[in-house]
């Protein structure tokens, strides 16, 4: 067990991120200055905040009467962002020598590492520069630091081409699936239970986009995006449906890309790619996130290998030419010869873009409720899958131009977007960097507005499928009112 005391929760969620990362399985515990410690652990970690300085102490459970890394420092609380910053590395710090590990991103524990490095070439600062900053600032490993500023200097060309700030994107949930993957914690819900009210939900969505079409009418509409969930889960009527509310009330015809996630392949139909295709839809993801049927079948996708190659061989003969494949590294019983067997046959098929991802387990996902029945199938050196991954690409001719973090990552890695070159998904990329406005309907949509300075403000719509079919109306006015509001400001 690890266990932090802390003078108060003002910097918990700094720290947390960072011994989390340095001792993976290991149970944390936090309490504060007053609270009474649970008996046993293997580290203590102790942090008091004061208004000119900090102290941080860490002591193991084999003598703690003395610290065996400690670090004070003098600096005004009101400096709060450098106060944060030095808690961070003094942490870095003590917890690297005392592992003798080090962290491929360092101090960097957000879901955006690439967003202020793209905001300083945005900004004219030099690529050394900003390498520089990211050693000094945040302890970031080079082959991090050299991934950031690739991305980041394929964001900004393609960002200045989409003239983002004059601009929005249109994001529509589709919160349904053939089945619940063990990994996943997404707004779902699996049709054998639910599929009962797709009619109902096409409903309720067609009526939150007739009452948004206006909200952001002073734009241009930059891209559309249909997620989920997996949209093709819905019927080809359903989807159509959607399809047309969308085409009536928004001037799709501007938007330089249209992307539908297909990506569960027992979702996917000749019917549905052709209609697809017919409506206008530029690019599509088949998500096959491995190859190897044993782990498909444990992580609950109930479908083949063989359906994944059919799937895309079908959108391929329905005339797409900008095809997605998401890729999933560290999943349950998975070695590194394993993902490199995905890698290629998926390198066979040759899609546009691949995304890989690195697990991330958050609470709600089923591999983590029932982590128990799977206890000892974890999977095995997930950097060297990452490795492997970075080879395909290079060897297929892909280039990164998009990354992310999340918490729980499996060794402290990142979801990297490659694809070749003019097929790139923008919205990603969009969404990733918040450089403008979404609009989001749908259950579990979060409505991001980009304010003038680069303030940002969001307005949710409720996750849950029932709530969101009882007060859809609610989520209408909630909407409306929200985006009032700041068109006075």
């Amino acid at each position: 067990m690890i266990q932090l005391r802390l003078t108060n929760e003002a910097f918990e969620q700094d720290i947390r991120p960072l011994v989390t990362s340095f001792f993976p399985k290991e149970e944390l515990t936090v309490f504060y200055d007053g609270e009474a410690a649970e008996e046993g652990f293997r580290y203590l970690l102790t942090g008091e905040w004061g208004e000119d300085g900090f102290l941080l102490c860490l002591y193991r459970d084999t003598d703690r009467a003395r610290a065996v890394q400690s670090e004070r420092k003098a600096l005004p609380l009101t400096e709060r962002k450098r106060y944060r910053d030095e808690v961070k590395r003094a942490v870095y710090r003590m917890l690297s020598a005392e592992t003798g590990r080090t962290l491929p991103w360092g101090t960097l524990t957000g879901v955006r590492p690439v967003k202020q490095v793209l905001e300083r070439l945005i900004e004219g600062e030099s690529p050394e520069s900003i390498d520089a900053f990211l050693q000094t600032e945040y302890y970031c490993s080079k082959e991090k630091r050299e991934l950031s500023l690739t991305v980041a200097t394929k964001e900004k060309k393609l960002l200045t081409q989409l003239d983002y700030k004059n601009s929005y994107s249109l994001y529509l949930g589709i919160p349904f699936c053939p089945t619940t993957c063990l990994y996943c914690s997404f707004t779902s819900y699996p049709l054998e239970r639910f599929g009962h009210l797709t009619g109902d939900y096409v409903e309720a969505l067609k009526q939150e986009i007739a009452a948004s079409a206006d909200l952001l009418s002073g734009k241009r509409l930059a891209t559309v995006y249909f997620g989920g969930g997996t949209p093709t889960a819905l019927s080809v009527e359903e989807l159509r449906e959607v399809i047309a509310a969308v085409k009536e009330y928004f001037p799709v015809e501007q938007a330089a890309e249209w992307t539908v996630e297909a990506g569960r392949p027992d979702s996917i139909t000749s019917e549905k790619l052709q209609m697809l295709m017919e409506e206008g839809v530029t690019r599509i993801s088949i998500n096959p996130q491995s190859m190897n049927q044993k782990t498909l079948e444990l992580v609950g996708r109930r479908h083949t290998a063989e359906q994944i190659v059919e799937a895309y061989t079908a959108a391929r003969a329905a005339g797409f030419t900008n095809i997605n494949m998401d890729l999933i590294l560290g999943l349950t019983g998975e070695n590194a010869e394993d993902v490199e067997e995905t890698l290629r046959q998926v390198g066979a098929l040759a899609p546009d873009s691949v995304t890989v991802h690195t697990l991330a387990l958050k609470r709600a996902a089923r591999l983590n409720i029932e982590r128990e029945q799977y206890r000892g199938m974890d999977a095995v050196c997930v950097n060297g899958m990452l490795e492997a991954s970075i080879r395909f690409a290079k060897q297929y001719g892909y280039e990164p131009y998009y990354l992310y973090r999340q918490k729980n990552m499996e060794e402290n890695l990142e979801n990297v977007g490659y694809a070749k070159e003019g097929k790139e998904g923008l919205y990603n990329i969009l969404i990733m960097e918040e450089k403008h406005s979404i609009l989001a309907l749908g259950a579990g949509g979060t409505t991001k507005l980009v304010l003038p300075g680069g303030r940002i403000e969001r307005s949710e719509n409720v996750k849950s499928l029932k709530d969101y079919l009882e007060r859809t109306d609610e989520m209408i006015a909630r909407k409306q009112a929200f985006f009032r509001r700041y068109a006075e400001t």
